[in-house]
Order: C-alpha cells, then sequence, then structure tokens
C-alpha cells in the first residue's frame, strides 16, 4: 500500500503503544485516528520485551499486524528503536552494561534509560535490535521515518561515573592530550596538588570533596556527548543502509542539558523534541518567576520556556547551524520537505512527573499546536493516544481517557484546522547564540545560586519576544548571515575562532548584544589571562572591573539610557578601553562604573536587569531595523509562512492593538493585518 500525505500544511500525529491494550482495540483506535485528523502514529518506542522475549526470539507478528492496521486507515508508521528499555534478560546477562549515578551507585533495571552508553556489550545488542527491526520494516510502505532511542539524558542518564565510561575516559583523555604533562599544564592540576603520573589514576569527576576541578568537568561533558553521539551514529548508519528514503529524528527534550544537542543531532533529517508546557513551568521557570506567577501560568506554561525550545529544535538540525566542522548536512527526505521540526511528544492533559500537575486550561492544547507550527513545527503529534492503565504513567493523561472516553484535548485536537497551518520559513532576523561547552562551565561555577546559563538566556530570549521578533536559537559557531542582530546572553566560553567569527558577522552589518560573563572562560576551562573577553577585547573595546553576586534582597541601581534600573542577582562592571559607556552603576560599591558598554555595533550588558535588557535591546533592534512591538503580558507574536500568530496565554481577556483577545488563544492572520 503506498499512499502520499499532504505536504503544505501542518500535520498531527499520536504516540500509541498497541503492546499496552488489547489486539480488539487496535483498529477502532486507528480509525478514531484518521477521523480525528491524524496522518503519523508512532510505535514500538519501548516494545524491545514483546519483540525480542528471549536472546534471539523474535516475535513480529503482532507488530506486523499493529503496522498493518494503521496503514489500513491511511496512517503513516513512525518506528522507533526500542534501545531506551533494555529487556530484563539482558541486563541480568550482562549486568556491566549498567550506569553508574553521580553518587557512585549502580543504576538498576526497572525502570528505563538503564545502560551506559560506554558499554561494548551494550552498542552490540543495540546494534543487533537496530538492525533486525530495520531490516523487517525498513521498507515497508506504511513506514515514513524513525525516531531513535527515547529523550537522551532523561533521568540525568547522560553521564555515567564508572563502570564502561569510567574505564573508556582515560583513553579518550590520552588521544586528545598526548601526555599526562599537556593535561595536567590544561586542566590546571597544579592547584591543589591534583596531577597526575598515571593514565590510570583519572576517574571521572564525582564524589570530590568539594567541587571537581572544571576543567576536568568540562572534559568528562565533552568525553560523554561523545559518546551519545557515537550511539545514536551507529543506529543512524544502519537505519540508512537499511531503509533509504525514511526519514531519522530523535526526541530531544525540555532544556536538557547533559549533552552537546548540536553534535548529537547530526546525520538526522530533522530534530523532534517533547512538549509538556505545566510540567515544564514547574522545573524550569524564567529567572525572577515567583510563586504568584507559576500559579498564573500553571494550567498553559510559559510561552517563552515553550517557545525557546521551538526555536533551538528547528535550529539544531539544518540551515546555519554547526556550519563549521560538520561533515555533512541531511538532505530532507519526500517526508520531510521542509527543514522544520517535529513535536513528537504533545502534552494533551495533565502529566504525572511534575511536583505539581495541573489540568491544562480549556483552548491550551489548541494553542500549543499553534505555537509549535508558527516556530517551524511540521508535525504535532500528541501524548498519548490512551492514557496508560498500569505501572508508572497511570497518572498521565492521554487524547482518550482510561476509559476510552474522549479528553478535554481530543476535542480541541478534533476543532483545528490543520490548513490554517502552512508550513513556510520563519523569517527571524534575530539569532540567539547558544553552547553546550559554555552550559557546563557556567553552571560549575554559578557564583550566585539564583542564576544559571539557562536563567540568563532565557531571560535574553524572553525580553525579545516581548518586543515581538522572531528568534532563531544558533550554535555560537554558526552561520551568522542574513542576521540583522546577534544576541550572545551567556557564551562564557570563547576561543579565538569564534571570535572571528563574531567579528566578521559584525562586518557583514550584524548588531551584537553580550550578556555577562561573555568570553570569561577559554576553551579548556580557564580564564584569559588578560581579564575577561580575551580574544574579543579589541572588537568590544574593554576589559572586566569587578563582579558582584547580588542575594536575595540586595540589588545594585543603574543609571542610563534615560532611566533608571535595578539589578539583581548579578552585576559586573567594566574598564572601558574604547567603548563608550551607555549606563553605570549608581551606588553601592560599583558606584560609577560602567554597566553597558558599545563599541561600534557591539554591546555589552553587565547587569542583571530585566527592565534594562529590554531597553538595550529595543534601542538595539530599532537601529538594527527590526521592528519593535512592545507586547503585554501573556501576549506573543509568532511568524511563518507569510501568517503571524497572535497568542494570549493569560486565563483572562486581554487587549492588546484595538482587539480583545480571549483567554488562552490564539488568531492566524495575514502578516500585513497583525498591526
Amino acid at each position: 500500500m503506498t499512499f502520499n500525505l499532504p505536504t503544505d500544511h501542518l500535520l498531527l500525529g499520536s504516540c500509541d503503544y498497541p503492546e499496552h491494550v488489547p489486539q480488539d482495540r487496535w483498529a477502532p483506535y486507528a480509525a478514531q485516528q484518521r477521523a480525528l485528523g491524524l496522518s503519523y502514529v508512532r510505535l514500538a518506542e519501548f516494545a524491545w520485551s514483546r519483540l525480542e522475549p528471549a536472546p534471539g526470539q523474535y516475535e513480529w507478528a503482532w507488530l506486523d499486524e499493529a503496522v498493518e492496521t494503521s496503514a489500513a486507515q491511511g496512517l503513516k508508521v513512525v518506528l522507533c528503536t526500542p534501545t531506551a528499555t533494555p529487556p530484563a534478560w539482558l541486563v541480568r546477562a550482562h549486568p556491566e552494561m549498567l550506569a553508574y549515578d553521580a553518587q557512585g551507585r549502580v543504576r538498576e533495571f526497572g525502570s528505563r534509560r538503564h545502560y551506559d552508553f560506554a558499554s561494548p556489550v551494550y552498542r552490540e545488542h543495540s546494534r543487533r535490535i537496530t538492525r533486525a527491526l530495520a531490516e523487517r520494516y525498513g521498507q515497508h510502505p506504511a513506514v515514513a521515518g524513525w525516531q531513535t532511542d527515547n529523550e537522551f539524558g532523561c533521568h540525568a542518564t547522560s553521564r555515567s561515573y564508572g563502570g564502561a565510561s569510567a574505564g573508556r575516559f582515560p583513553e579518550w583523555l590520552r588521544e586528545k592530550y598526548g601526555t599526562l604533562d599537556a593535561l595536567n599544564d590544561a586542566w590546571g592540576n597544579v592547584f591543589w596538588s591534583m596531577e597526575y603520573s598515571d593514565w590510570a589514576q583519572v576517574r571521572p569527576p564525582n564524589l570530590t570533596v568539594t567541587e571537581p576541578n572544571p576543567s576536568h568537568l568540562l572534559d568528562y561533558a565533552r568525553f560523554a556527548s561523545g559518546l551519545i553521539a557515537e550511539f545514536q551514529a551507529e543506529q543512524v548508519t544502519l537505519l540508512r543502509e537499511l531503509s533509504p528514503g525514511r526519514f531519522i529524528t530523535h526526541n530531544f527534550m525540555i532544556f536538557e542539558s547533559g549533552f552537546d544537542h548540536y553534535e548529537v543531532a547530526r546525520g538526522l533529517d530533522f530534530a523532534s523534541w517533547d512538549n509538556y508546557p505545566t510540567g515544564m513551568l514547574e522545573f524550569f521557570a524564567p529567572p525572577g518567576v515567583n510563586e504568584a506567577l507559576k500559579t498564573r501560568y500553571a494550567r498553559t506554561g510559559h510561552p517563552d520556556l515553550v517557545g525557546f525550545n521551538h526555536d533551538l529544535y528547528r535550529g539544531v538540525v539544518g540551515r546555519g547551524v554547526w556550519a563549521v566542522g560538520k561533515d555533512s548536512t541531511p538532505q530532507p527526505t519526500a517526508h520531510s520537505p521542509q527543514p522544520g521540526f517535529w513535536v513528537m511528544e504533545q502534552q494533551c492533559g495533565p502529566v504525572n512527573w511534575a511536583p505539581y500537575n495541573a489540568l491544562p486550561a480549556p483552548g491550551a492544547t489548541a494553542l500549543w499546536t499553534a505555537q509549535a507550527w508558527a516556530h517551524g513545527a511540521d508535525t504535532v503529534s500528541y501524548f498519548r493516544w490512551r492514557a496508560a492503565t498500569m505501572a508508572q504513567e497511570v497518572m498521565h493523561s492521554g487524547l482518550l481517557r482510561h476509559d476510552e472516553t474522549p479528553s478535554p484535548g481530543h476535542a480541541e485536537v478534533g476543532a483545528l484546522d490543520q490548513t490554517q497551518f502552512p508550513l513556510g520559513p520563519v523569517p527571524a532576523k534575530v539569532a540567539l547564540l547558544h553552547d553546550y561547552e559554555s552550559l557546563w562551565l557556567y553552571d560549575a561555577q554559578p557564583h550566585a545560586a539564583g542564576l544559571s546559563y539557562w536563567a540568563q538566556t532565557v531571560t535574553y530570549y524572553s525580553a525579545l519576544r516581548s518586543l515581538g521578533a522572531d528568534v532563531a536559537v544558533v550554535h555560537a559557531d554558526a552561520d551568522l548571515s542574513g542576521y540583522a542582530v546577534v544576541v550572545a546572553p551567556a557564551v562564557t566560553l570563547v576561543g579565538p575562532e569564534r571570535a572571528a567569527r563574531w567579528a566578521a558577522a559584525m562586518e557583514g552589518g550584524a548588531h551584537l548584544v553580550c550578556g555577562p560573563r561573555t568570553a570569561f572562560r577559554t576553551p579548556g576551562g580557564g580564564t584569559w589571562e588578560g581579564g575577561q573577553f580575551g580574544p574579543l577585547s579589541d572588537l568590544l573595546g574593554a576589559r572586566l572591573s569587578l563582579y558582584d553576586s547580588l542575594r536575595p534582597g540586595l540589588t545594585q541601581g543603574v543609571s542610563g539610557l534615560g532611566a533608571s534600573f535595578e539589578a539583581h542577582t548579578w552585576a559586573e562592571s567594566y574598564r572601558p578601553l574604547g567603548a563608550q559607556v551607555l549606563a553605570t552603576y549608581a551606588g553601592g560599591p560599583l558606584n560609577g562604573e560602567a554597566a553597558v558598554i558599545r563599541r561600534g555595533q557591539a554591546t555589552v550588558i553587565g547587569a542583571h536587569s530585566e527592565a534594562l535588557i529590554g531597553a538595550v535591546l529595543a534601542e538595539v533592534l530599532t537601529t538594527a531595523g527590526v521592528p519593535v512591538t512592545p507586547l503585554p503580558e501573556g501576549v506573543r507574536l509568532s511568524r511563518r509562512a507569510g501568517q503571524v500568530l497572535v497568542q494570549n496565554w493569560n486565563p483572562e481577556p486581554t487587549e492588546w492593538n484595538g482587539r480583545m483577545l480571549p483567554p488562552v488563544s490564539f488568531q492566524v492572520l495575514p502578516e500585513a493585518d497583525h498591526a
């Protein structure tokens, strides 16, 4: 059976688990999915024990039937490699495949993601089950594509601190540094007498008496990220060989920090991610968000937390991302005509894993779907079809309730007009730079309990979105041509090559805005001996002077740009060496010191103040010719394919631009009509 799906507008799907329900429910479910307007169904994500109940004993009949049942209703199938859930027989036969947590304890069987990426025996079995699946289904006409594994890094599984990983780490270091003298010098191991005299003495950076050496931690993060990239590449190679013409993706996670997503995404056709807005709010609230604001957005999530992840995963694979050092950029397949992304799992009711799991507001499921489209999603797939009646996820919602009756999310999905969401580019003229190595270094020594890499980065992203700007989140070494404004909120690791790329972007006409701690670290994890900014010093025309970690309630005044501001959490000052001072600190130990500086088209903001950041960005955007549209709290604009999505995330009607926007709602308008 062959058939084509429309490729001119957003498509929808669901994550289904036929192995969880009686077989007589499969055909009715597939018919209901198609009647709801779904085009895709994801299968076999965690099904290894049913596919291979004993070593080498494959049971394909049930999955054959599930695939054919979906195909009979005109659904395309996304098959998953089931390697996130190795079965008990494999674990008990090879306990050495298990990972160790940061406390040095073995992470046991009985949940998921119980494996060490460095384990050679597990890698062998991963390749084996992937090959077996791909040989059987790789050219099935209903199979549109593949999802590798599931949610790399979930449950803090990106790094193992013992076993196979601990054994392989010294080998990785020897290959990188060549000699112990080079390693000791690179890490600064003369400090605290940490010098090594044998490679076997090196262990993972855990269980140290106090904080580990940040250079040691940085290299271990690089090492662990490389293992995930190797693991994924093995599966991708097999799937390319045995399932030509089908897309390959991976479902990444919310603000996952344990590995370099740009590195791991190499070889994919596009990225996917799993979007759970209400749960995300509880764990990753924007900086300065208090409990009252969390409560305000409890039933929708915060628009900028969701939006940031959409924009990140739109750029992980595709134009301008990892342009330097990338082996090749996969070409879109017939099933992925746009270089966008997928939401592989979209919340459609309450989740089960957050501290609090509110029922979403009426309209939230539809709003989340529309926002995903406007940020570049080509497909949104809901998790899950029917709520689980067993095991760990019985409290998690689905499009169907436990009793098979439609949930509120089901009704919202059914009411969507997918044709109002045309595919096409997102016209972002602002690039926000992101770098996982900077994240690892920043969070290794945050120096302020209320600040982190993500907190600082999302502050700048949220300021841009509140000004109505569309944003592309790109790697700090990306191709920056075509962007009018480049914002580097927290890129603390900057070497000469990165600095040269930023300078080239400015020579091409871009305006650069940097946040605190920019270029504070060298690629090895130390600091530049000449002071902060290192290879950016001449470009920015200044040096770091002082920095101040502000505890809650301790603030620092800032004066400039025709107004007064109040900084919290962090403040750093600069010694201008050719730069113009736009704002200075008022009062306190930083009194009179430069808080915001500019040289040419490069601006540096040293104070953590949402109002100041917004004022500076508004001025830079205007100067660069990027339209500025100040928006009320909870209202956002996103543009795609000549349309603009006007969103109200507030729980009450909100007036904007002469319109009364209903609570938790959206409108799709021609871009020319939105003002």
